[in-house]
């Protein structure tokens, strides 16, 4: 049987040149972005009706192939070609199972100084390493909400590697991000650069920063968790269609309802927590210490990996030696 021959967006039906234009700037960039879309969105990103719409979405479906049912020994085959990302230490690879998967989102939340935005700058490098160092020959985007980029932490942990740092840092695209309209168009040019460019890793330093400050009080909460799900959408999205990995750093809050235990939660709700893939807790340990904990994940088993933080990146932690008696 012969194989089915994939549409360009141009060659759906119903999409003219006009049509393809709005969607191309909307950033449905391929027929699988418009094949997992609504109807409702379509309508509003090419000015189109709702039948329109409609036909557009099932032609790319048809090819795409999305929407059809397959066996599980087919998923289980879709699964063993997935990526992993090393994150430089032998223990937290290992509570990872692996390290950070490709085709996920995973979040990492904590305080500050837990380690978040070090293992971000670590995964940028280590994704450009070679698949026998459990990195993907890849680049990566770095996309700053809080100016927490540091070029010198690629050029230490690059060093640590064995990488040239000058080319270390020509394969990380950066972009800063201002306020949530800025956050949300960055991820759009991500995904125009990936259609270029090897990219393998998409960082968001922070999530959710920009949605807090702008999006104050119990009246507009309604309106930032849409918006925030629409850009959790488009990570999920990049990381399925692409096959790369998403890293998010997100913020912490205290919830006062919490008497016993560890009150600390991450922000962003439901949203944030149905659609990350993996949630990592990190919190802080005696230096240079950190703990890493899985808080949330659909195949990972609960448990504690304890890394370091080092000149040269993350580490795994050293056990000292018992003294004898």
């Amino acid at each position: 049987m012969a194989e089915k021959e994939k549409l360009s967006i141009k060659d759906l039906p119903g999409v003219g040149e006009a049509t393809a234009e709005k969607l191309l700037d909307a950033g449905y960039r391929t027929v699988e972005s418009i094949a997992v879309a609504s109807v409702l969105e379509l309508c509003e990103a090419a000015e189109i009706g709702d039948t329109v719409a409609k036909k557009i979405i099932a032609a790319a479906k048809e090819s795409a192939d999305v929407g059809t049912f397959i066996t599980g020994d087919k998923v289980q085959e879709q699964r063993s070609r997935i990526g992993i990302i090393t994150t430089s230490s032998q223990k937290f690879d290992e509570l990872l199972g692996g390290g950070i998967e490709t085709q996920a989102v995973t979040e990492a939340f904590g305080e500050f100084g837990s380690g978040k935005t070090q293992l971000a700058h670590q995964l940028c490098v280590n994704v450009q390493l070679s698949p026998e160092f459990k990195g993907l020959n890849g680049k990566a985007i770095y996309i700053d909400t809080e100016n927490t980029f540091r070029p010198q932490r690629i050029s230490d942990m690059a060093m640590g590697a064995g990488m040239d740092p000058a080319k270390a840092l020509q394969n990380i695209y950066y972009m800063r991000s201002f306020n949530t309209d800025v956050q949300l168009l960055a991820v759009e040019k991500a995904e125009e650069l990936v259609e270029k460019e090897p990219i393998k890793l998409v960082v968001v330093d922070s999530l959710t920063s920009h949605f807090r400050a702008e999006y104050q009080g119990r009246g507009k909460l309604a309106d930032r968790q849409q918006k925030l799900n629409r850009h959790m959408q488009s990570l999920l999205r990049i990381a399925s269609l692409h096959d790369l990995a998403v890293y998010l750093t997100n913020q912490v809050q205290s919830a006062p309802d919490i008497f016993f235990g560890d009150p600390t939660r991450p922000v962003g709700g439901h949203v944030v927590a149905h659609l990350a893939t993996t949630r990592l807790y990190l919190r802080k340990s005696r230096a240079p210490n950190r703990i890493a904990r899985i808080y949330d994940s659909p195949n990972l088993p609960e448990g504690e990996a304890v890394f370091q933080i080092t000149e040269q990146g993350i580490r795994d932690a050293v056990e000292k030696a018992k003294v004898s008696k």
